[in-house]
């Protein structure tokens, strides 16, 4: 028996909803926010641009992106919570804002319950420079440069309660350095002040200090990765100086609401991690100093990431760390 036309249409059309509802291939014609807890043309907003245009083309969805900086990117997860858990607002943000803004200002909230890593797009570690006016060649005429002048030497971090904080006190207290902190708002003015010789040492972010390093205005002396970084394949990790308590390793990634459905994380978990295995998105992640490295797993993404902020609350103890 032949179906009337109209009720064979319409029941071919219920089919195609349910197998795009099922298969989970279906995208709002609304435009996929991506938040950025810092302001434009730095790493994260790099980030939210090089894979927010790459799921733009494979999904068909526009992507805006959405900076919103301040307060050690409390706003930018704030905004993310305010919005609806619809899967259509996302943050692009790093491993810190989990692991150890937390530790120093206080929250709202809770970043371990209330957030989720969707995914990780690339690790990135951070790298001891000095400015090339060091004459020390290696480490250890570093620090053996340092101790001469203890009491007198100082480290520059790009902002209190990081692991650019963490990693200085940890090498003054190990190495006997005693050496004074001075916190900068960002990795920019920090460098400026270690080109300028306001500070001595510093550990900073790839991002900035490749460029410098390589161009021969920064002396590099250690990478705090687990092993060398493909950028700077001459310079030892902190571990094969001696120093394994310095290896830190963050990753960079997408954060969502708890809330979110699980369907919905499912289906932005493979469009995210789709989009960031890409050839093109993985040399510009490359190009900006990280590591390209797709994870979707957001259980082992969770349980990285409580390690790291149980971690960071032992060190901003035992150091007395503060945000100021």
């Amino acid at each position: 028996m032949r179906l009337p036309h109209a009720i064979a249409t319409l029941l071919a059309g219920c089919a195609i909803a349910i197998a795009i509802a099922i298969g989970g291939t279906a995208w709002s014609r609304q435009p996929l926010r991506l938040i950025v807890p810092a302001p434009p043309g730095g790493t994260m907003d790099i980030v939210a641009r090089v894979v927010g245009q790459q799921l733009a083309s494979e999904t068909g969805q526009a992507v805006v992106i959405d900076n919103r900086p301040g307060a050690g990117g409390l706003l930018g997860m704030q905004t993310l919570l305010q919005a609806p858990a619809d899967g259509q607002t996302l943050l692009v943000g790093a491993s810190n804002l989990l692991a150890e803004i937390p530790h120093v200002i206080k929250m709202p909230f809770d970043p371990l319950k209330d957030l989720v890593p969707l995914a990780s797009l690339a690790r990135s570690g951070v790298v001891l420079v000095a400015g090339a006016s060091q004459p020390a060649q290696d480490m250890q005429e570093l620090l053996t440069q340092l101790k001469a002048r203890k009491g007198q030497t100082s480290f520059a971090s790009y902002s209190p309660g990081t692991v650019s904080h963490y990693a200085g006190l940890i090498l003054s207290d190990k190495a006997g350095l005693d050496l004074q902190h001075v916190g900068y708002a960002g990795s920019p003015p920090a460098v400026q002040a270690l080109l300028g010789g306001q500070v001595d040492v510093m550990f900073d972010g790839m991002l900035t200090s490749v460029p410098l390093i390589r161009a021969g205005k920064l002396r590099a002396y250690a990478f705090s990765g687990p092993r060398r970084s493909r950028h700077l394949p001459q310079v030892p990790t902190t571990a094969e100086l001696g120093y394994p308590e310095l290896q830190f390793r963050g990753w960079v990634g997408l954060i969502a609401p708890a809330r979110l459905p699980p369907e919905t994380m499912e289906r932005l978990r493979a469009a995210i991690g789709k989009a960031a295995s890409a050839p093109a998105v993985q040399q510009k992640l490359s190009d900006v100093g990280l590591e390209p490295e797709v994870l979707t797993y957001t259980a082992a993404l969770q349980r990285e990431t409580r390690q790291m902020s149980e971690r960071n609350a032992g060190i901003v103890k035992k150091y007395q760390i503060t945000a100021n």
